[in-house]
């Protein structure tokens, strides 16, 4: 069989799955986007049918959450960096990998479409190097990769790479977690089923079951159901919207602790979930939700997730640390404070190679200063949720632990609430706070199914 050559005419079209998976990737690596919400914009813009859809999100999904080992293999097969080579030829290669080692697809076929996707993206030059990389690749089966990445490995760093994790990562979990830290890094490598939840006065939850959703655990406004969120007219209609079941606790938990009348705070609300929670269920008390967000952008997926109540939801643009409004004015803050994301690897698999542990080196000051300025715009007798989707000891307990004794230094009393005690529901979702309480909240996927969310309630004195 003759090889092709760029002067033999055009390569046949790429199939749109792959091609669709490519761009996304692209965009991830270039761009810096989140992988699900980049293969979204662009299934939405190019109308893929839905097996198209499937395979673009399973390429896209898969690719990111084993990028580290399949790098490393690339890396092997090709005998040279990937920093020698184009990101996007890399990106190919990554992709062509997945299929390889990872989907069922024959070998043949999927190192073809590799090449066509190679030649048909970046051109005809770089189509015997994907071809001669990935044949290498499919010598061997994963698993004897992964043997072959392990050997001479042993403790966490072993179980980070037979867990397909970052080595500081495995030992966060096996800080928090001892033996249970596997079961638990497994559990990342499993894609969650789409979770959705209801605008409280706007829809009830018998809506979503009625259609064809599945009630979920604990959350009493959310449901599960495989396929296409927007095939739910609640969600067309911005009755409902998409929201892991652990964001839906926390939520819940601050709405269940007493605290005076008065009006709350989402402090950064983006992409809007918990706001339009919030903002149904204090609407339902004869309150309100102010959302604050930094970043424009975000502002507007806020005001996108509120837009189903009348009068529309109250967004600002606003710094929480220079904060926009008076000091003691908000019965209720909610801090969902930016972190490094590393309890919702499975929801958002490239994250767990986008961040570095000196990521916290920023992060975590800013954490301090947001929940100092929360505390500080929060009513006496009012209450602060503190959460993060990362289970970090230095994002989480360290943080609660710095402010609370700074501010009781400066005669500011807080009161760390018994979180759990607030979510009854949920089994063993205690975590260990440092004055020698369980009074924290730390949701796993392994134990609930859900993000990896962590809570802390604070009274204000």
């Amino acid at each position: 069989m003759s090889r092709r050559s760029p002067r033999s005419g055009p390569r046949r079209p790429v199939d749109q799955a792959r091609r669709a998976a490519f761009d996304a990737l692209r965009a991830v690596h270039a761009g810096g986007a989140y992988a699900n919400l980049a293969l979204t914009d662009i299934l939405d813009r190019r109308h893929l049918d839905e097996r198209d859809a499937a395979l673009a999100t399973e390429l896209v999904a898969g690719t990111s959450r084993l990028q580290g080992t399949y790098d490393a293999i690339l890396e092997a097969a090709a005998g040279r960096p990937l920093s020698s080579l184009q990101p996007a030829v890399v990106d190919v290669l990554r992709l062509g990998t997945h299929q390889v080692l990872s989907m069922r697809i024959p070998t043949r076929a999927a190192v073809d479409s590799a090449v066509d996707l190679a030649g048909t993206a970046i051109g005809e030059r770089v189509t015997g190097l994907v071809n001669a990389v990935l044949r290498k690749v499919a010598a061997d089966s994963l698993d004897e990769w992964v043997d072959r990445l392990s050997a001479g490995t042993t403790g966490v760093a072993h179980l980070a790479v037979r867990t397909h994790h970052p080595l500081w990562i495995a030992e966060t979990y096996a800080d928090l977690l001892g033996e249970e830290a596997a079961v638990a890094l497994e559990a990342d490598n499993l894609a969650p089923r789409p979770t959705l939840v209801v605008r409280p006065g706007l829809a009830e939850r018998a809506e979503l079951v009625a259609a064809g959703a599945v009630a979920t655990r604990w959350s009493p406004y959310g449901a599960v159901a495989d396929g296409n969120p927007a095939d739910f007219a609640a969600v067309r209609e911005g009755r409902a919207g998409v929201q892991d079941e652990g964001s839906q606790l926390v939520a819940l938990a601050l709405s269940r602790v007493e605290a005076p009348a008065g009006p709350w705070l989402d402090m950064c609300a983006g992409p809007g979930g918990k706001a339009a929670l919030l903002t149904g269920i204090a609407r339902s008390r004869g309150e309100d939700v102010l959302a604050a967000e930094l970043a424009e952008h975000r502002a507007g997926l806020v005001a996108q997730a509120l837009r189903g109540y009348r009068p529309a939801g109250r967004v600002i643009c606003a710094d929480g640390t220079r904060p926009a409004w008076p000091a003691r004015s908000f019965a209720r803050v909610m801090l969902d404070a930016p972190c490094t994301g590393l309890g919702a690897l499975r929801r958002r698999p490239e994250s767990r190679w986008r961040h570095r542990p000196e990521d916290l080196d920023d992060l975590v000051p800013l954490q301090a200063q947001l929940l100092v300025s929360a505390i500080r715009s929060t009513l006496p007798g009012g209450v602060v949720a503190y959460v993060t989707c990362s289970p970090h000891a230095s994002e989480t307990e360290d943080v609660v632990q710095t402010v609370v004794e700074e501010l009781g230094d400066d005669g500011i009393g807080t009161e760390v609430l018994d979180a759990p005690s607030f979510l009854p529901e949920v089994p063993d979702c205690a975590r260990p706070d440092p004055w020698g309480g369980d009074r924290f909240v730390q949701l796993w996927p392994h134990r609930h199914g859900t993000d990896a969310m962590f809570l802390a309630l604070l009274r204000v004195g």
